[in-house]
């Protein structure tokens, strides 16, 4: 009974509010200049939260589910993982203007060296039949006065563990670009006091796209490893939309000869 009687109550209240905005929309028109800019204040306001709501909502409704960890990966894989950018919902949604060192998410980084930022990024929906990430992730890149712009993965402490030279590890991506452009996967491994840079191009001939490195021609010490990120780098990215559908990493021993 409890239960009916408060959802009686926020339908009323929901009434009430729309009632109120489609109130104020019809006097916007009319309305003093000071009390007009007070409602733009609260509209804005209410559009964050409704925006968030709405996002959320979509995620959770929409197919493939939120937090799926359907991950293509080679047979006598050790280790998987999806990234939270392409995983679950993140707030913000998106930003303009996007400064250098711009935190998105919990685990990625955007860098550029731009005067004046003309980039805007904003996690997507993907809702295509085939789709196994949740989300993607979209940037618009307008007027590029930069040498460089990346964007930075930090890998969870269980790509470490049980990490050892005989392994190769893979990066598996699907990009939708405008026009063309080059981007290059490159992986840093910290070890000690020194990180281990390895760096491929993604080859841009397919929606799906792999890179592998085979960390046997690499120095790293096993004992003494500490973390593991990625840099992707977009060169020449100027006026083009990038669209990141989704992108996961898996690891497998080299078959012994």
């Amino acid at each position: 009974m409890l239960d009916r009687v408060r959802e009686f109550i926020r339908r009323r209240l929901h009434t009430r509010s729309l009632a109120r905005w489609d109130a104020a929309a019809r006097d916007a028109e009319k309305l003093d200049l000071s009390l007009l800019r007070q409602m733009r204040s609260q509209a804005r306001q209410m559009r964050r939260r409704v925006d968030l709501v709405t996002h959320i909502a979509d995620g959770r409704l929409t197919l493939p589910r939120v937090g799926s960890n359907a991950i293509p990966k080679p047979a006598q894989s050790d280790w998987a993982y999806r990234p939270e950018l392409w995983r679950g919902p993140i707030s913000p949604v998106g930003l303009a203007a996007v400064e250098s060192r711009t935190r998105i998410g919990n685990s990625a980084t955007l860098y550029h060296d731009c005067s004046i930022s003309e980039l805007t990024v904003r996690q997507v929906r993907n809702t295509r039949d085939g789709d196994l990430a949740p989300f993607g992730l979209r940037m618009d890149v307008f007027k590029f006065d930069g040498s460089f712009l990346s964007l930075v993965l930090d890998l969870p402490d269980s790509a470490v563990d049980g990490l050892q030279r005989n392994h190769i590890l893979r990066v598996e991506t699907e990009v939708e670009i405008e026009k063309s452009l080059e981007i290059f996967a490159r992986l840093n491994i910290k070890y000690g006091p020194n990180v281990e840079q390895v760096v491929r191009e993604l080859p841009l001939d397919g929606r799906e796209v792999v890179v592998e490195f085979d960390l046997a021609h690499t120095k790293i010490s096993e004992k003494r490893l500490e973390r593991i990120w990625m840099d992707l780098i977009f060169e020449g990215p100027e006026m083009n939309e990038i669209n990141l559908r989704d992108v996961t990493f898996s690891r497998r021993p080299r078959a012994d000869f």
